[in-house]
């Protein structure tokens, strides 16, 4: 989804200016692309084996309803597929604005595909598209479906997560290398390209999670209320920052409480109460400690980027000599991983905070998954195939990353170009 737009902003400064710095750049991480690709169309077909086979009764029923988004989804595909094609081997044999049109539909198309992706899930979360009675699914507008009330939200906190996700784990490499004083000059374009999407997503990502949070609020209060472990339903009701819940005795020790911060967040207003998990049926409650745990890491590591990307901002706009410094590359190679941890703690609370429902309100997981003895073994199979291209796709960035040095070592005396 990312990757490139890194890509399509290196060419065109280098068919801006002439630099060789960021032709070599666009080249190295339209290899990167061109990877991640390969791993999506893997993923993705094991990904239509497992609902096939592990959940044919979710399937069944929810296929024809929000099938549209996943076809669209497999045109997006085909087109990032045609695009990229073009891209990676239209050097020198394509009109050089043209080849990079191509570059930028690769992005888009591949933009287009996940936020589709993300539609089909958020119906999960708020079914909607057609009527249920009597344990039939009738009347279905796969349109209603696709654009259902948690699709918008979803999708924009989706892709702001990708990008800062992607941007800092780009960034946090690159500022490596420039620490390691290897190819300076490539690296700090690099550098500069990555950690800029990153810091931008970044700070707009609170307000896609304020959108997000009244969301939830709204449709799901019961993932709302494992979210905080919130369990007495109560005005003013306070946001608690850590803590260990106890579903037990339905208390949470250690926590830190704001007060009012929860019901302002939630509805806009501190007054207006919250629903706790004490007036929900137990059996409809989620994972409550998992889903808390989760949600409490990705709140952390968002408020820990948003700083970072405050920081980064200001350095760019009035502290010029903080670029140079190591203690921001440091900082910003820290900050590496963080992103896709907090990218798999969020798909955590969306995910786990959903249960026990696999469609929300319609139907339960317990009922959705297949009865066939043995399936088990094909849930290890998938998990193992997983891990193995997980595998495969870190050996296949390193050895990228550490070709890069030796393929586009370029000694240029330009730097302040790249200023």
């Amino acid at each position: 989804m990312v990757m490139p737009f890194f890509m399509a902003i290196a060419h065109f400064i280098y068919l801006r200016t002439g630099n060789a710095i960021y032709k070599g750049l666009t080249k190295a991480w339209s290899k990167g692309v061109a990877i991640l690709f390969a791993t999506g169309a893997v993923s993705g077909t094991m990904l239509s084996f497992e609902l096939g086979l592990l959940w044919p009764t979710f399937m069944k029923h929810a296929g024809p309803i929000f099938g549209m988004p996943f076809s669209l989804e497999g045109t997006a595909f085909f087109i990032e597929a045609i695009a990229l094609g073009f891209f990676l081997y239209g050097w020198d044999r394509l009109r050089p604005w043209f080849h990079w049109i191509t570059g930028v539909i690769v992005g888009l198309s591949g933009l287009a595909s996940g936020i589709l992706v993300v539609a089909a899930n958020a119906w999960m979360n708020s079914p909607a598209g057609f009527d249920f009675i009597d344990g039939q699914y009738l009347n279905i507008d796969p349109l209603k479906a696709m654009f259902n009330d948690a699709w918008f939200s979803q999708a924009l906190h989706m892709t702001l997560a990708a990008f800062a996700a992607t941007g800092f784990a780009v960034s946090g490499i690159h500022a490596l290398m420039i620490l390691k004083r290897k190819n300076v000059v490539f690296h700090t374009a690099a550098f500069r390209i990555s950690a800029l999407f990153a810091c931008i997503a970044a700070v707009l990502q609170p307000i896609s999670g304020d959108i997000s949070a009244k969301d939830v609020a709204s449709r799901q209060p019961a993932k709302l209320a494992a979210m905080e472990a919130h369990f007495e339903t109560e005005s003013n009701a306070p946001l608690l920052i850590g803590g260990i819940p106890d579903e037990d005795t339905k208390t949470v020790k250690y926590a830190i409480k704001l007060p009012g911060l929860l019901s302002f967040l939630a509805h806009g207003d501190a007054a207006a109460p919250v629903t706790g998990l004490k007036d929900i049926p137990k059996e409809n409650w989620p994972p409550v400690a998992i889903v808390h745990y989760a949600f409490q890491v990705m709140v952390a590591i968002g408020v820990a980027l948003v700083l970072l990307a405050i920081l980064y901002l200001v350095a760019l706009i009035r502290r010029k000599s903080w670029l140079e410094s190591n203690w921001l590359l440091r900082l910003f190679v820290i900050a590496t991983p963080l992103g896709y941890i907090a990218v798999e703690a969020g798909w955590i609370v969306t995910e786990v905070g959903r249960q026990p429902w696999i469609i929300h309100g319609v139907m339960r997981t317990a009922d959705a998954v297949t009865p066939m003895p043995g399936i088990v073994y094909s849930f290890y199979l998938f998990t193992a195939v997983f891990i193995s291209l997980s595998a495969i796709v870190a050996f296949l960035l390193y050895r990228q990353i550490k070709m890069v040095g030796k393929l586009y070592d370029v000694t240029d005396p330009s730097y302040e170009k790249i200023k």
